[in-house]
């Protein structure tokens, strides 16, 4: 296959990603009219015993990769930015090297980016975000009268959420079942196992919270990580396996590639993003 810069976008090898930022050149980036940016939101957190502190920052960059070179191929114009790796961690102090960045610093962070996506020419962002500590809602009722920038925010984990009990036996909150299925198919000499076999973790129990209407979800708190957790675990992660991790990124891209492709043609008008 080849690939050139006057609207066809197939490849000629692996390492041609000018859909990458951080791999494309100045050369390309110049000539090419980017429609719509991804920014993957990350973090940098304990997950149990058995997965990296970057889970959340690897499982965004491996699927926003995928979908991005999948939207390509069907001649979406998009880029995808360098993924963030610190996102808030208010909650998770009490383990080591949780890497905090508060909501409000993190709004000012992504201020600017946005910013900066405006300057360049490119009207649309897509907020990838694959960390629950992460609200981003706020920052979009703030931002969404300041700026030409069209957001669109997709918490990866939550867009799945309707399909996980056919993929997977335990409910997942974090570093249980299904993201340790994701990093097992996507980064996984990552994974720890134990000297004796299985997972290098434990069941990833939490304790129940004493109020009714905190457990019925009528009240919610920040749940303190390390009152919550063992381990920092929430979820069993035992039951993982690569393929249930490929079919969670079959889902991410069956349902976002088209949107993306959708969303790049769309023309900005007095209606946008609202049927005519």
């Amino acid at each position: 296959m080849s690939h050139n810069y006057d609207g066809s976008h197939t490849l000629s090898s692996s390492s041609a990603r000018p859909w990458i930022l951080a791999e494309a050149s100045y050369g390309q980036v110049r000539q090419l009219e980017y429609q719509v940016a991804v920014l993957p939101m990350g973090a940098t957190e304990p997950h149990n015993l058995h997965l990296p502190y970057g889970t959340d920052t690897i499982e965004a960059t491996g699927l926003a990769e995928r979908i991005c070179a999948e939207a390509w191929n069907q001649g979406a114009k998009v880029v995808m930015l360098p993924a963030i790796p610190y996102g808030t961690e208010t909650n998770m102090q009490e383990f080591p090297l949780a890497m905090n960045l508060s909501p409000t610093t993190l709004f000012a962070l992504l201020t600017d980016l946005v910013a900066t996506i405006e300057k360049s020419g490119i009207r649309k962002l897509l907020i990838f975000n694959s960390h629950g500590g992460n609200d981003f809602k706020p920052f979009l009722r703030e931002i969404c009268h300041k700026t030409e920038v069209k957001l669109f925010l997709c918490d990866w984990f939550r867009m799945v959420g309707d399909r996980q009990s056919e993929i997977f036996q335990h409910r997942e909150d974090h570093a249980g079942e299904m993201e340790t299925s994701l990093i097992m198919h996507l980064a996984p000499g990552l994974v720890h196992y134990a000297p004796e076999g299985g997972l290098q973790a434990d069941a990833g129990a939490v304790k129940p919270l004493r109020f009714e209407a905190l457990q019925k979800g009528w009240v919610s708190i920040t749940r303190p990580w390390h009152l919550l957790t063992t381990n920092s675990g929430s979820g069993n992660p035992h039951a993982a396996t690569p393929e249930k991790g490929i079919k969670v990124a079959d889902l991410v891209a069956e349902r976002l590639v088209p949107f993306l492709v959708h969303l790049a043609a769309a023309p900005i008008d007095s209606t946008f993003p609202f049927a005519e």
